[in-house]
């Protein structure tokens, strides 16, 4: 699946569902000496106090997602926002458009053979055309809400209400020129990676997508 014509490093665009595993993957592509560039990182760093994206935040949604510190109230934002769509598609406004610009600067300062670029919302993301090359890590609901209720969810109801609000796995598999399964042992995991380490670097060395 070609998703632009590249005169630049080669990326690979990283997704999956929430809980699928996305940041152990990218973790293990990490050891291997690919570049990371995290956007869910990048939405930590550009809602930092001081940082015009959690003025707005408070402008649009008020003090109660803001905690006594003065940092974004993560709970309470995800409580807000995985209840009314709007409010949901409000936040992805004020913050999409920063988390873009920011990766694309980042890719461009990143050195390696090829990068790996982590979007958890690939599906419905302008970054789907700045990427080579997309690889999605799957695993079945039942796996996502086990790990959520362990993690994130206070009850199963609010995991699979967290799942439904994402792009839905046929939706994700629809882009995905490679897939890990991240449901087995960790072992079965780096196998993968390493696989497809190597593949990439074959890619980028031949500069074909």
């Amino acid at each position: 699946m070609t998703h632009n014509t590249r005169k630049h490093a080669y990326r690979v665009g990283l997704t999956g569902g929430i809980a699928s595993g996305k940041t152990t993957v990218a973790n293990m592509f990490a050891e291997l000496g690919v570049p990371l560039i995290d956007t869910d990182i990048i939405a930590r760093q550009v809602v930092q106090p001081g940082e015009p994206a959690l003025d707005e935040i408070r402008e649009q949604f008020g003090d109660a997602v803001i905690d006594e510190s003065g940092h974004l109230d993560r709970l309470a934002m995800r409580k807000l926002i995985f209840s009314d769509d709007q409010l949901r598609h409000k936040l992805e406004s004020i913050l999409h458009p920063r988390i873009g610009a920011e990766t694309r600067r980042q890719s461009s300062a990143a050195n390696g053979r090829y990068q790996m670029i982590v979007v958890p919302l690939l599906v419905d993301s302008p970054l789907l055309q700045f990427v080579d090359r997309v690889l999605v890590v799957d695993c079945d609901e039942d796996t996502q809400i086990k790990r959520l209720l362990s993690r994130d969810a206070e009850t199963t109801q609010q995991a699979r209400k967290i799942i439904s609000a994402q792009a839905s796995r046929d939706d994700r598999l629809s882009i995905a020129d490679d897939v890990i399964r991240n449901d087995q042992e960790l072992e079965e995991t780096r196998r993968q990676v390493a696989l497809l380490d190597k593949k990439y670097r074959k890619l980028a060395n031949h500069g074909s997508s």
